[in-house]
């Protein structure tokens, strides 16, 4: 940013008479500016327009947010106050060198990114989740509830989908393993994905979603739009609305699985599952909407079982357990659990097959499991698939 402070103000106050302008005359007229106030000082080209961009990005972009979220190697944006950004590279935080001017200029930037998308955030109301124009996703704490000052945190998304080939060069998943959930996927299996958070859940399931076939009508629902299909061309994309400042007028997950039932999929994908709103997936699962996916947080393949008869439980439908762990063996084929490991990288670190219940117990056959001994990697356990679909049938 522009180290010396006057003169930023003062440029700023020069420009704030031309508001009217577009941003490509307002570029024009600020590199102009710049330049006539460096023309005899020993500033090179170079600098000169960092100076100009950066108070391009000053008057109509993020501030300091914008150079960072143009910065494609860095996947996450960890603003703790004014004075304090952090940033993810390939899994890994660091310290970002640089800052806001103030806690009021921070603000300033909440405040645009909270108009941008037709939403509010303040002391009344100091939780905002929203989301970018490129689709970030954007988590915003104001105080009372941020003790220490503005919190943002921005997820960033590739500008270019990351598909199952990416994942393999990556080495997060086996060419094997790929090609055996490219089959399952084409033949109506339905998988869930789990991990941790941060362990590329979202992105799997993109990658994942490549495989469906391309003359299938699909259902998308999602907290927040993150799903980037586009080979299916009769695709439906639904979205959660967050209650109004009365508390109102909230349209959620629940509600959103519930109308897709009534639109004809032929696959439902949910973005991920949280609370009641498993029962519904469940149940979508169970109607005949075979080769539905989705995700969820959990900490391993049994974990994430456990996890689902808690959420389905939330609905408050009263139902046994037995009634519940029927639910979820006859509705989920396949779980797929993802990990971020100490390197940061991010691994698809187990492939299992739900194989019904057993002695009141959810039974799991592991089909793939990732090997931490030399040569790392994720290796077919031997075990096949006891129930076939489709063509593989």
């Amino acid at each position: 940013m522009i180290q010396n402070e006057e003169l930023k103000n003062r440029l700023i106050s020069r420009i704030d008479l031309s508001k009217d302008l577009s941003d490509e005359d307002l570029n024009g007229v600020i590199t102009s500016m710049v330049m006539e106030e460096y023309e005899h000082r020993p500033v090179s080209l170079k600098e000169k327009m960092k100076i100009s961009r950066d108070l391009f990005h000053s008057i109509r972009g993020l501030d300091i947010l914008q150079e960072i979220l143009e910065r494609e190697e860095i996947t996450e944006i960890m603003v703790n106050g004014y004075d304090r950004i952090f940033i993810e590279k390939k899994g890994k935080l660091f310290r970002y060198q640089g800052q806001f001017s103030s806690e009021e200029k921070l603000m300033d930037v909440i405040q645009s990114i909270a108009a941008r998308a037709n939403k509010r955030v303040n002391e009344a109301s100091p939780i905002l989740d929203t989301r970018l124009k490129d689709g970030s996703r954007v988590n915003i704490v104001l105080g009372p509830v941020a003790i220490n000052g503005p919190v943002v945190t921005i997820r960033k998304f590739p500008e270019r989908s990351i598909t199952m080939e990416t994942l393999i060069s990556l080495e997060s998943i086996t060419r094997e393993a790929a090609q055996f959930l490219h089959q399952l996927v084409e033949n109506g299996y339905n998988i869930f994905i789990s991990g941790g958070t941060g362990s590329g859940k979202t992105t799997f399931l993109n990658a994942l979603s490549d495989f469906i076939p391309a003359d299938e009508r699909i259902i998308t629902i999602e907290d927040s739009a993150e799903l980037r299909i586009r080979h299916i061309s009769n695709l439906v994309s639904l979205e959660c609305r967050q209650a109004n400042t009365e508390g109102e007028n909230a349209v959620t997950i629940r509600d959103l699985i519930r109308t897709s039932l009534r639109m004809r999929p032929d696959r439902i994908v949910v973005g991920e599952v949280r609370g009641a709103e498993a029962l519904d997936m469940l149940q979508a699962m169970n109607t005949g909407h075979d080769g539905s996916l989705s995700t969820g947080h959990g900490n391993s393949p049994r974990d994430m079982l456990s996890r689902l008869e808690v959420m389905t439980l939330m609905a408050g439908e009263d139902l046994p357990m037995a009634a519940v762990r029927s639910q979820i063996a006859s509705a989920l084929d396949i779980l797929v659990h993802l990990g971020r490991l100490k390197d940061g990288s991010r691994k698809v670190l187990n492939i299992s097959q739900v194989k019904g219940v057993e002695q009141g117990e959810i039974r799991l056959g592991t089909l793939f499991e990732y090997d931490s001994s030399d040569p790392p990697g994720l290796r077919r356990t031997g075990e096949d698939l006891t129930i076939r679909k489709g063509a593989m049938g």
